[in-house]
């Protein structure tokens, strides 16, 4: 990690999720998922932005992408950010994306509000949601 992070491979991930090219998009997010784990790695991509830019990734198209953007955002959580992560506009992606026909993303997803989300903010988010069951403004991934 020492090395990874001398290189600035984490920031090298985070530029990549700005490319236009997809495959760039989707090797940054599945790199930043693997670094995330690392308490160190972690706090760098924090202090970078990250949250905002993985949370952008959610409306990509890839399923692996938004498998890598999901399982990233769980690994950015810590107390200091749990609220930026359980804000209501993601908590509703999540909710839409429970709904999702692939197995992966529904199950990631519930597994998302139940470990980075209170009882209380997944409830407020539904009634928000109410009568709105669709994938409106956020596109489901392709598989």
């Amino acid at each position: 990690m020492e090395y990874l992070q001398e290189l600035q491979v984490p920031d090298l991930f985070l530029d990549m999720l700005a490319e236009e090219n997809e495959n760039f998009v989707e090797f940054g997010m599945g790199g930043l998922c693997n670094l995330s784990m690392d308490p160190e790695c972690r706090d760098v991509i924090l202090q970078s932005g990250g949250i905002s830019l993985v949370t952008n990734c959610l409306s990509n198209g890839r399923e692996e992408t938004v498998l890598s953007t999901i399982t990233t955002l769980m690994n950015l959580a810590t107390p200091t950010t749990r609220s930026k992560i359980s804000e209501p506009g993601i908590l509703q992606c999540m909710l839409r994306f429970s709904l999702a026909e692939s197995p992966r993303l529904r199950n990631l997803a519930a597994v998302f509000l139940q470990d980075c989300c209170s009882e209380e903010q997944v409830r407020q988010a539904q009634q928000q949601m109410q009568g709105l069951q669709t994938a409106i403004g956020i596109p489901l991934p392709k598989k």
